[in-house]
């Protein structure tokens, strides 16, 4: 089947394609003629003092040296952490004997902790006022050494 049978809708879609296609050869060329233009001191940027990205360098006199020994890297200390031995007091506000687990409100810091039944030394429940000591649980923070509150103990 020769050109002379196609359609009109067939040879405007390849008249469109080809337009298409030389338009594309053109942007490659321009962007070829472009690239060599360029040159590795126009693609630098500089960061200012105040972490603003700029074209112009740094002035050298104003270069602040800075001692390696003196670069402090480190994880922040977790809240848990540093609390982990301190004995808390707190109320347990829920716990679900079948699945052995709840949360305490820690009278002092209105936090909700949660609480394992492994981690109880008497058997507690809802309502009950506790004492327990802080430490990092799989999820986090969670009530360690749990005991029932007794007056007696304040005065230790």
């Amino acid at each position: 089947m020769g050109r002379s049978q196609e359609s009109f809708n067939k040879k405007d879609v390849r008249t469109r394609k080809e337009k298409k296609r030389k338009e594309k050869e053109k942007k490659r060329a321009a962007r070829k003629e472009n690239e060599k233009n360029s040159s590795l001191d126009d693609m630098i940027a500089y960061v200012d003092e105040h972490g603003r990205i700029t074209d112009t360098p740094p002035d050298p006199a104003q270069k602040e040296v800075i001692k390696a020994e003196d670069i402090v890297i480190s994880v922040p200390i977790q809240q848990t952490k540093r609390e982990g031995n301190q004995i808390r007091k707190g109320v347990v506000s829920f716990f679900n004997d079948s699945k052995g687990y709840g949360f305490i409100k820690d009278l002092e810091s209105k936090a909700s902790v949660f609480v394992h039944v492994n981690n109880t030394e008497e058997d507690i429940k809802e309502g009950n006022l506790v004492v327990f000591e802080v430490g990092a649980g799989q999820k986090g923070p969670s009530a360690m050494n749990v005991k029932l509150f007794r007056e007696s103990e304040e005065e230790k």
